[in-house]
């Protein structure tokens, strides 16, 4: 049957009224390494086992290539409108400027108006419905290390002798402001983000009375943990909900890397774009991780689920897979609890090791 998640232990997404399953079903595999038909199986079983809560994007499936793109929407939108919709809390995401995806709104050039408009309505047709629950920005709209960068260049804001221009966010505001009275979105969320972008988002929708973002959706997991230096301070204070990605590393923190180096996955099969995950320190990390999971009778896979699912600011996981088993396996790990004396190994562990793919 398979660990069912009950509706009271949903939690209230940031200061929003959406109410989520602890597991996010994510979708960057629906039209990559998942058929449609295989999608299918995969929504009506997390469904079926209390996942309400939907995390697509525009951009998807990864990596991101002008032939799929739009795919997975287009896929979870078949599905969608056989769903009785107000059962489902659906997320997607505006795909950012700047990152050469020349394919996506001819660019895509920022998130302005006009873009963000385009990009909603976009979504909207495929998905087949008439409002997006949770939108996001998938990247910030500035010069800001992510996807594996890990330091602040500010030579980076120059475009030849001139400073880059950026959409401010107060504009960013402004459009998603229309988008939300003009009920195509429901509320507000950012992704891979810096406390710095979390804090002028809060603050300019204070001062003009703009939306208030509900969640960011950043990347978390055993050996990522970057979000732990400041940011869920503000998590907590601004009462913002937290959707952590990549629970499992793209397949590291599964441990079938250290068992073959060029196992069948995201990893090998993206070869460039996991950077994150291309760092010395990542194998000793995760073999250090292996060998704690196996003392206490775990699968590694277990114990780095486990350990994002029960973090107190975490909101909800983002969990995805290319096989059903693999969905099973995941949310069954939510059943598991881990011990003090693991989690203080842990975290001997992660102070040798501290966040070798950030």
């Amino acid at each position: 049957m398979g660990y069912y998640i009950e509706k009271q232990q949903y939690r209230r997404l940031g200061q929003s009224d959406l109410l989520i399953a602890p597991i996010t079903l994510g979708t960057m595999t629906f039209g990559e390494q998942n058929t449609e038909s295989e999608a299918f199986l995969q929504l009506d079983w997390a469904t079926s086992h209390g996942i309400n809560f939907i995390d697509t994007a525009e951009m998807y499936p990864v990596p991101p290539k002008e032939s799929t793109f739009t795919v997975t929407e287009t896929i979870l939108g078949n599905w969608l409108k056989k769903q009785k919709r107000e059962e489902i809390v659906l997320a997607t995401k505006a795909a950012g400027p700047r990152r050469s995806l020349n394919w996506i709104r001819n660019g895509p050039r920022a998130f302005d108006e006009k873009n963000l408009r385009a990009a909603v309505e976009g979504s909207l047709k495929r998905l087949q419905t008439d409002y997006i629950d949770l939108y996001q920005l998938h990247w910030p709209e500035r010069n800001v290390p992510m996807f594996g960068q890990y330091k602040f260049d500010p030579s980076a804001e120059m475009e030849g002798s001139k400073l880059k221009e950026w959409v401010s966010i107060d504009d960013q505001l402004e459009a998603l402001s229309k988008l939300v009275q003009e009920g195509k979105i429901k509320y507000i969320g950012i992704s891979n983000e810096q406390s710095w972008g979390v804090m002028e988002f809060i603050r300019i929708a204070r001062e003009k009375d703009l939306p208030l973002i509900s969640s960011v959706q950043n990347c978390y997991n055993l050996i990522n943990r970057g979000l732990e230096f400041g940011m869920t301070e503000i998590l907590y204070r601004e009462k913002i909900g937290f959707l952590a990605y990549s629970p499992l590393a793209f397949g590291h923190l599964t441990g079938k890397y250290l068992k073959d180096i060029d196992a069948k996955g995201r990893a090998t099969l993206f070869k460039g774009f996991a950077q994150r995950y291309d760092k010395p320190s990542v194998f000793p990390a995760v073999k250090a991780y292996e060998v704690l999971a196996s003392k206490h009778d775990m699968t590694l896979t277990e114990m780095a689920l486990a350990f994002v699912y029960h973090q107190w600011f975490v909101t909800s996981t983002i969990v995805g897979a290319t096989s059903l088993d693999q969905l099973k396996e995941n949310i069954e790990a939510y059943n598991r609890s881990l011990s003090k004396d693991l989690l203080d190994d842990i975290e001997s562990i992660h102070l040798t090791h501290m966040n070798p793919a950030p």
